[in-house]
Protein backbone atom coordinates (compact mmCIF):
# COMPACT_ATOMS: atom_id res chain seq x y z
CA UNK A 1 0.00 0.00 0.00
CA UNK A 2 0.93 2.87 -1.05
CA UNK A 3 -0.24 6.85 0.20
CA UNK A 4 0.86 10.35 -1.46
CA UNK A 5 -0.47 13.21 1.21
CA UNK A 6 3.13 13.75 2.61
CA UNK A 7 3.46 14.85 6.49
CA UNK A 8 3.60 19.03 6.43
CA UNK A 9 7.51 18.18 7.39
CA UNK A 10 9.67 16.13 5.37
CA UNK A 11 12.64 14.86 7.37
CA UNK A 12 14.05 13.14 4.28
CA UNK A 13 14.52 16.63 2.48
CA UNK A 14 16.98 17.31 5.34
CA UNK A 15 19.71 15.04 5.05
CA UNK A 16 21.81 14.61 1.93
CA UNK A 17 21.94 10.56 1.89
CA UNK A 18 18.99 8.42 3.33
CA UNK A 19 19.02 5.43 5.79
CA UNK A 20 21.54 2.68 5.73
CA UNK A 21 22.02 3.84 1.78
CA UNK A 22 24.02 6.46 3.23
CA UNK A 23 26.98 4.43 4.67
CA UNK A 24 30.92 5.16 3.63
CA UNK A 25 31.22 3.03 0.54
CA UNK A 26 32.17 -0.55 1.56
CA UNK A 27 35.35 -0.75 -1.18
CA UNK A 28 36.92 3.25 0.11
CA UNK A 29 35.87 1.75 4.15
CA UNK A 30 37.83 -1.53 3.52
CA UNK A 31 40.72 0.96 2.19
CA UNK A 32 40.91 2.82 5.88
CA UNK A 33 39.88 0.14 8.05
CA UNK A 34 42.94 -2.01 6.19
CA UNK A 35 45.11 1.05 7.12
CA UNK A 36 44.45 0.35 11.31
CA UNK A 37 46.21 -2.17 13.59
CA UNK A 38 44.13 -5.61 14.67
CA UNK A 39 43.68 -6.10 18.41
CA UNK A 40 45.49 -9.44 19.57
CA UNK A 41 43.50 -9.10 22.99
CA UNK A 42 43.23 -13.02 23.75
CA UNK A 43 39.01 -12.71 24.60
CA UNK A 44 38.00 -10.95 21.29
CA UNK A 45 36.26 -13.73 19.43
CA UNK A 46 35.31 -11.41 17.08
CA UNK A 47 36.80 -8.58 15.74
CA UNK A 48 37.57 -5.73 12.79
CA UNK A 49 38.83 -9.33 10.67
CA UNK A 50 36.01 -10.74 8.26
CA UNK A 51 33.61 -6.97 8.96
CA UNK A 52 31.17 -8.79 10.66
CA UNK A 53 28.15 -7.26 12.13
CA UNK A 54 29.47 -6.55 15.67
CA UNK A 55 32.26 -7.49 18.13
CA UNK A 56 32.48 -9.96 20.52
CA UNK A 57 34.45 -10.08 23.55
CA UNK A 58 34.39 -13.18 26.03
CA UNK A 59 33.32 -12.82 29.21
CA UNK A 60 34.57 -15.97 31.21
CA UNK A 61 33.94 -19.68 29.68
CA UNK A 62 31.51 -19.51 26.45
CA UNK A 63 29.73 -15.80 27.92
CA UNK A 64 30.75 -13.10 25.56
CA UNK A 65 29.11 -9.39 24.74
CA UNK A 66 28.33 -8.58 21.73
CA UNK A 67 28.60 -4.23 20.66
CA UNK A 68 27.93 -2.26 18.08
CA UNK A 69 26.51 1.12 16.66
CA UNK A 70 24.21 2.04 14.05
CA UNK A 71 22.70 5.30 12.91
CA UNK A 72 21.49 7.33 9.98
CA UNK A 73 20.10 10.37 8.58
CA UNK A 74 16.27 9.87 7.73
CA UNK A 75 14.96 7.16 5.39
CA UNK A 76 11.17 7.68 5.85
CA UNK A 77 9.58 11.47 6.80
CA UNK A 78 7.64 10.10 9.61
CA UNK A 79 9.82 10.88 12.79
CA UNK A 80 8.14 8.05 14.56
CA UNK A 81 8.68 5.66 11.90
CA UNK A 82 12.09 6.63 11.77
CA UNK A 83 12.96 5.91 14.99
CA UNK A 84 12.23 2.57 15.07
CA UNK A 85 13.22 1.94 11.50
CA UNK A 86 16.52 2.90 12.98
CA UNK A 87 16.35 1.23 16.67
CA UNK A 88 15.52 -2.07 14.53
CA UNK A 89 18.29 -1.85 12.06
CA UNK A 90 20.98 -1.38 15.56
CA UNK A 91 19.72 -3.93 17.44
CA UNK A 92 19.35 -6.27 13.94
CA UNK A 93 23.54 -6.51 14.33
CA UNK A 94 23.04 -8.73 17.60
CA UNK A 95 20.56 -10.64 16.00
CA UNK A 96 22.81 -11.26 13.26
CA UNK A 97 25.58 -12.36 15.04
CA UNK A 98 23.32 -14.84 17.49
CA UNK A 99 22.89 -12.87 20.01
CA UNK A 100 20.08 -11.23 22.47
CA UNK A 101 20.67 -7.20 23.06
CA UNK A 102 20.79 -6.48 26.79
CA UNK A 103 20.80 -2.38 26.52
CA UNK A 104 21.15 0.20 24.10
CA UNK A 105 21.54 3.85 24.32
CA UNK A 106 20.71 6.42 21.56
CA UNK A 107 22.73 8.52 19.63
CA UNK A 108 21.17 11.60 18.12
CA UNK A 109 22.07 14.73 16.09
CA UNK A 110 20.01 17.49 15.40
CA UNK A 111 19.56 20.67 13.74
CA UNK A 112 17.76 22.68 16.24
CA UNK A 113 17.70 25.68 14.25
CA UNK A 114 16.40 23.98 11.11
CA UNK A 115 13.75 21.47 12.72
CA UNK A 116 11.99 21.88 16.16
CA UNK A 117 13.53 19.61 18.82
CA UNK A 118 9.61 18.47 19.75
CA UNK A 119 10.45 16.10 16.51
CA UNK A 120 13.24 14.55 18.10
CA UNK A 121 11.34 13.39 21.01
CA UNK A 122 9.22 11.15 18.45
CA UNK A 123 11.83 9.76 16.50
CA UNK A 124 13.32 8.86 20.70
CA UNK A 125 9.49 7.49 21.10
CA UNK A 126 10.05 5.21 18.05
CA UNK A 127 13.30 4.07 19.35
CA UNK A 128 11.84 3.31 22.86
CA UNK A 129 8.80 1.51 21.22
CA UNK A 130 11.31 -1.13 19.35
CA UNK A 131 13.33 -1.73 22.34
CA UNK A 132 10.10 -2.76 24.54
CA UNK A 133 9.22 -4.96 22.05
CA UNK A 134 12.53 -6.44 21.97
CA UNK A 135 13.07 -6.73 25.50
CA UNK A 136 15.99 -4.51 25.55
CA UNK A 137 16.61 -1.79 28.25
CA UNK A 138 17.09 1.64 26.73
CA UNK A 139 18.97 3.38 29.12
CA UNK A 140 19.64 6.72 27.80
CA UNK A 141 22.51 8.12 25.40
CA UNK A 142 24.57 10.86 23.43
CA UNK A 143 22.60 14.31 21.61
CA UNK A 144 24.74 16.80 19.87
CA UNK A 145 23.78 19.82 17.67
CA UNK A 146 24.38 19.43 13.80
CA UNK A 147 23.51 20.37 10.43
CA UNK A 148 21.66 16.90 9.16
CA UNK A 149 18.98 14.91 11.52
CA UNK A 150 20.75 11.72 12.42
CA UNK A 151 19.76 8.99 14.87
CA UNK A 152 20.36 5.25 15.98
CA UNK A 153 21.61 3.23 18.74
CA UNK A 154 24.92 1.41 20.31
CA UNK A 155 23.89 -2.10 21.26
CA UNK A 156 25.33 -4.31 24.76
CA UNK A 157 23.93 -7.95 23.82
CA UNK A 158 25.07 -11.14 25.50
CA UNK A 159 25.73 -14.33 23.33
CA UNK A 160 27.25 -17.91 23.55
CA UNK A 161 30.84 -18.23 22.19
CA UNK A 162 29.62 -21.83 20.56
CA UNK A 163 26.67 -20.44 19.19
CA UNK A 164 27.78 -17.56 17.17
CA UNK A 165 26.60 -16.56 13.78
CA UNK A 166 29.99 -15.60 11.85
CA UNK A 167 30.96 -14.28 8.34
CA UNK A 168 33.89 -17.02 8.23
CA UNK A 169 31.79 -19.88 9.15
CA UNK A 170 30.15 -20.42 5.78
CA UNK A 171 30.50 -24.22 4.24
CA UNK A 172 30.13 -25.05 0.49
CA UNK A 173 26.86 -27.35 -0.09
CA UNK A 174 25.03 -25.10 2.28
CA UNK A 175 21.83 -22.86 1.22
CA UNK A 176 21.85 -19.91 1.30
CA UNK A 177 18.64 -18.27 2.83
CA UNK A 178 16.86 -14.63 3.05
CA UNK A 179 14.46 -13.70 5.64
CA UNK A 180 13.23 -10.56 3.86
CA UNK A 181 11.96 -8.92 0.91
CA UNK A 182 14.52 -7.23 -0.80
CA UNK A 183 13.65 -3.14 -2.84
CA UNK A 184 14.44 -1.07 0.59
CA UNK A 185 16.90 1.43 -0.97
CA UNK A 186 15.12 1.64 -3.94
CA UNK A 187 11.38 2.34 -2.38
CA UNK A 188 12.68 4.55 0.31
CA UNK A 189 14.34 6.62 -2.43
CA UNK A 190 11.68 6.83 -4.23
CA UNK A 191 9.44 8.34 -0.82
CA UNK A 192 12.50 11.04 -0.51
CA UNK A 193 11.89 11.82 -4.44
CA UNK A 194 7.86 11.75 -4.07
CA UNK A 195 6.61 11.73 -0.58
CA UNK A 196 4.89 8.86 -1.67
CA UNK A 197 4.30 6.18 1.82
CA UNK A 198 4.81 2.95 1.51
CA UNK A 199 3.52 0.81 3.78
CA UNK A 200 4.71 -2.81 3.21
CA UNK A 201 8.61 -1.28 3.67
CA UNK A 202 7.88 0.41 6.87
CA UNK A 203 6.75 -2.62 8.13
CA UNK A 204 9.26 -4.68 6.76
CA UNK A 205 12.17 -2.36 8.44
CA UNK A 206 10.26 -2.01 12.03
CA UNK A 207 10.51 -5.86 12.06
CA UNK A 208 13.14 -7.26 14.29
CA UNK A 209 15.40 -10.65 13.32
CA UNK A 210 14.86 -11.82 16.82
CA UNK A 211 12.68 -14.49 15.39
CA UNK A 212 14.64 -15.39 12.00
CA UNK A 213 17.99 -15.20 14.33
CA UNK A 214 16.22 -17.71 16.94
CA UNK A 215 15.33 -20.18 13.82
CA UNK A 216 19.19 -19.84 12.51
CA UNK A 217 20.34 -21.02 15.95
CA UNK A 218 17.59 -23.69 16.23
CA UNK A 219 18.79 -25.03 13.37
CA UNK A 220 22.36 -25.41 14.02
CA UNK A 221 23.02 -22.64 11.86
CA UNK A 222 26.92 -21.57 11.97
CA UNK A 223 27.09 -18.67 9.27
CA UNK A 224 24.79 -15.75 8.65
CA UNK A 225 25.00 -11.83 8.13
CA UNK A 226 22.14 -9.04 7.90
CA UNK A 227 21.64 -7.49 4.96
CA UNK A 228 21.69 -3.54 5.33
CA UNK A 229 24.02 -0.99 3.49
CA UNK A 230 25.80 -3.57 1.22
CA UNK A 231 23.22 -4.70 -0.58
CA UNK A 232 22.67 -8.48 -0.87
CA UNK A 233 25.84 -8.62 -3.20
CA UNK A 234 28.00 -6.86 -0.81
CA UNK A 235 27.23 -8.67 2.22
CA UNK A 236 27.27 -11.98 0.72
CA UNK A 237 30.87 -11.41 -0.99
CA UNK A 238 32.38 -10.10 2.49
CA UNK A 239 30.80 -13.93 3.81
CA UNK A 240 31.69 -15.93 1.14
CA UNK A 241 35.36 -14.19 1.09
CA UNK A 242 35.73 -14.50 5.01
CA UNK A 243 34.85 -17.77 4.56
CA UNK A 244 36.93 -19.24 2.08
CA UNK A 245 34.20 -19.94 -0.60
CA UNK A 246 32.30 -19.14 -3.37
CA UNK A 247 28.49 -18.49 -3.98
CA UNK A 248 25.40 -18.58 -6.52
CA UNK A 249 22.37 -16.93 -6.22
CA UNK A 250 19.54 -18.09 -7.67
CA UNK A 251 18.27 -14.34 -8.85
CA UNK A 252 14.37 -15.62 -9.84
CA UNK A 253 14.25 -16.58 -5.86
CA UNK A 254 14.93 -13.48 -4.20
CA UNK A 255 11.71 -12.06 -3.07
CA UNK A 256 10.86 -8.33 -3.70
CA UNK A 257 8.82 -6.08 -1.93
CA UNK A 258 5.73 -4.90 -3.86
CA UNK A 259 6.55 -1.87 -6.72
CA UNK A 260 10.48 -2.19 -6.80
CA UNK A 261 10.21 -3.15 -10.21
CA UNK A 262 8.52 -0.36 -11.15
CA UNK A 263 10.35 1.70 -8.99
CA UNK A 264 13.35 1.11 -10.77
CA UNK A 265 12.45 1.38 -13.96
CA UNK A 266 10.98 4.68 -13.41
CA UNK A 267 14.60 5.40 -12.04
CA UNK A 268 14.74 5.59 -8.04
CA UNK A 269 18.11 3.76 -7.64
CA UNK A 270 20.26 5.07 -4.46
CA UNK A 271 23.65 5.82 -5.39
CA UNK A 272 24.74 3.66 -2.62
CA UNK A 273 22.94 0.69 -4.61
CA UNK A 274 25.17 1.51 -7.61
CA UNK A 275 28.56 2.02 -5.97
CA UNK A 276 27.71 -1.69 -3.95
CA UNK A 277 27.35 -3.32 -7.29
CA UNK A 278 30.62 -1.63 -8.59
CA UNK A 279 32.48 -2.97 -5.31
CA UNK A 280 31.53 -6.50 -6.16
CA UNK A 281 31.54 -6.59 -9.75
CA UNK A 282 35.39 -7.33 -10.10
CA UNK A 283 34.06 -10.49 -8.48
CA UNK A 284 31.01 -11.52 -10.01
CA UNK A 285 29.98 -13.93 -12.78
CA UNK A 286 26.45 -11.97 -13.93
CA UNK A 287 24.24 -13.92 -15.68
CA UNK A 288 21.34 -11.77 -15.81
CA UNK A 289 21.00 -8.20 -16.95
CA UNK A 290 22.24 -5.25 -15.32
CA UNK A 291 19.11 -3.99 -13.41
CA UNK A 292 18.62 -7.42 -12.27
CA UNK A 293 22.32 -6.76 -10.78
CA UNK A 294 21.19 -3.23 -8.88
CA UNK A 295 18.48 -5.32 -6.95
CA UNK A 296 20.31 -7.36 -5.91
CA UNK A 297 23.11 -4.88 -4.54
CA UNK A 298 20.34 -2.45 -3.47
CA UNK A 299 21.31 -1.06 0.00
CA UNK A 300 18.79 -2.16 2.18
CA UNK A 301 17.44 -0.51 5.66
CA UNK A 302 16.98 -2.53 8.59
CA UNK A 303 16.87 -5.69 6.02
CA UNK A 304 16.42 -9.08 7.18
CA UNK A 305 19.18 -11.97 8.00
CA UNK A 306 21.10 -13.83 5.08
CA UNK A 307 21.48 -16.83 7.03
CA UNK A 308 23.81 -20.25 5.54
CA UNK A 309 21.48 -22.90 6.09
CA UNK A 310 17.51 -23.45 5.54
CA UNK A 311 14.81 -21.87 7.68
CA UNK A 312 11.61 -23.16 7.20
CA UNK A 313 9.10 -20.07 6.05
CA UNK A 314 11.87 -18.86 4.50
CA UNK A 315 13.13 -18.84 1.00
CA UNK A 316 16.23 -20.47 -0.41
CA UNK A 317 18.07 -17.93 -2.61
CA UNK A 318 21.04 -19.77 -3.46
CA UNK A 319 24.23 -21.63 -1.89
CA UNK A 320 27.43 -21.70 -1.55
CA UNK A 321 30.00 -23.73 -3.70
CA UNK A 322 33.95 -24.56 -3.49
CA UNK A 323 36.16 -21.46 -4.19
CA UNK A 324 36.24 -20.34 -7.94
CA UNK A 325 38.10 -18.11 -9.45
CA UNK A 326 34.57 -15.89 -8.92
CA UNK A 327 33.62 -14.87 -5.52
CA UNK A 328 29.34 -14.43 -6.45
CA UNK A 329 27.90 -15.80 -9.85
CA UNK A 330 24.19 -14.93 -10.45
CA UNK A 331 22.48 -16.79 -12.04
Amino acid sequence: MTTTTPPALRLTQYAAGGGCACKVPPGELERVLGTLPLSTHPDLVVGLENGDDAAVVRIDGTRAVIATADFFTPVVDDPYDWGRIAAANALSDVYAMGGTPVVAVNLLTWPRDRIPFDVAAEVLRGGAAVCAEAGTVLGGGHSVDGPEPKYGQAVTGIADTARLLRNDAGRAGLPLTLTKPLGLGVLNNRHKATGERFEEAVAVMTTLNREASAAALAAGVEAATDVTGFGLLGHLFKLARASGVSAVVDAAAVPYLEGVRASLAAGFVPGGSRRNLDWVRPHLLPEVEEDELLLLADAQTSGGLLVVGELPGHPVVGELVPAQEWTVRVR
